[in-house]
């Protein structure tokens, strides 16, 4: 577990009681299981669904200071998931967003304070993993936000990201969807973490391993970081959603009564695929503290040395292609007009 070093003006200790809190990370790294738990332990409010406030609606609508776009992004909300879950009058949330409202961060702070009043209680969550990738911006427009960032094992991750089918490879690459999913686990952690590092004390990581292996030491860490007794017998007691039913791409294991979400690459991958994957991972499961079962390039057997070393290279090309790949489709999104067009076929989803 580790805080931002960099300092930066910070949520002062008598206010973090109170304060937002993100719960972050790569999907499938056991995002919604922590924010389960922070639910389960009360005076938050409870939302089952992830807000898509900075990711999709900030970016399919445009400067919320306008009317017109507020006008839009209601209406399109109105129709979603996203808006029946929070149970909140139509009228008066609406009436509330076009009078106050600004910014994707006025957006979220609006909805979910409204929420936290109708449910009697003082603070709010969100969880919507792809907003690591907006720290700036949410710290921008919620000053006080407190951020945890949770990271798992990139292998196990990749893994569950490919059964679910969520991270397309280009055409040429349609065999390598693994291999895929690995790269953008690497990539939206490191970005996570760098970005992070600007939040000073207003950020953390927890290692998912830790919090499956030993909750009840690292519920204690992240009570002090957020200003709130996490009690994990209250939590176990209360178990909102995956705190008693997993939130699992493999709940076959379940059925099987061997559901063991940790270290599943030790008999998901095979060795090639395995290798394939940590030439890819390697430096950063090895600066994450996560063992690498095989180092280096792949083994130049004397029967097929050119091959080994062509697998080796179009690896690293790949690498570098798809983080390319990442950040511009990022960098438009965060654009208008093409922040529109990106955003609103996801928006469809909801």
């Amino acid at each position: 577990m580790k805080k931002a070093e960099l300092s930066t003006e910070s949520t002062p200790d008598e206010a973090r009681s109170k304060a937002p809190v993100f719960v972050l990370g790569c999907p499938r790294s056991g995002t919604t299981l922590l924010y389960h738990m922070l639910l389960s332990s009360g005076n938050f409010a409870v939302y089952r669904a992830e807000s898509q406030v900075f990711n999709l609606l900030e970016p399919r609508f445009g400067g919320l200071s306008h009317a017109a776009n507020r006008r839009r992004l209601l209406a399109a909300w109105r129709e979603t998931e996203l808006f029946r879950r929070t149970g909140l009058d139509w009228n008066e949330i609406s009436e509330e967003v076009m009078a106050k409202c600004r910014s994707g961060g006025d957006f979220l702070r609006i909805v979910m304070q409204s929420m936290a009043r109708c449910q009697g209680v003082e603070r709010w969550a969100d969880c919507t993993p792809e907003h690591l990738l907006y720290l700036q911006r949410i710290k921008r427009t919620i000053p006080e936000a407190l951020v945890i960032h949770i990271i798992r094992d990139g292998r196990d991750v990749a893994l569950s990201l490919e059964k679910q089918g969520w991270i397309k490879p280009f055409a040429w690459d349609r065999r390598k969807t693994l291999e895929v999913a690995a790269l953008y686990w690497d990539w939206i952690v490191r970005k996570g973490r760098k970005d992070g590092c600007s939040l000073g004390s207003d950020y953390i990581e927890v290692r998912y391993e830790e919090l499956v292996r030993d909750p009840p030491t690292v519920l204690q860490t992240l009570g002090e970081f957020i200003g709130q007794d996490l009690d994990y017998e209250k939590i176990e007691r209360v178990a909102i959603g995956s705190v008693s039913k997993p939130n699992s791409s493999f709940l076959e294991e379940m059925k099987e009564g061997e559901f063991n979400p940790v270290q599943r690459w030790k008999t998901g991958l095979t060795a090639d695929l395995l290798q394939r994957v940590e030439i890819l991972l390697g430096p950063s499961l090895d600066q994450l503290g996560y063992a690498v079962e095989n180092s280096g390039e792949p083994a130049l057997s004397r029967k097929a040395p050119t091959r080994a070393a062509s697998s080796g290279a179009s690896l690293r090309g790949m690498r570098l292609l798809y983080e390319r790949y990442f950040e511009t489709k990022l960098r438009l999104k965060k654009k208008a007009p093409f922040g529109k067009l990106l955003a609103s076929h996801d928006l469809s989803r909801f």
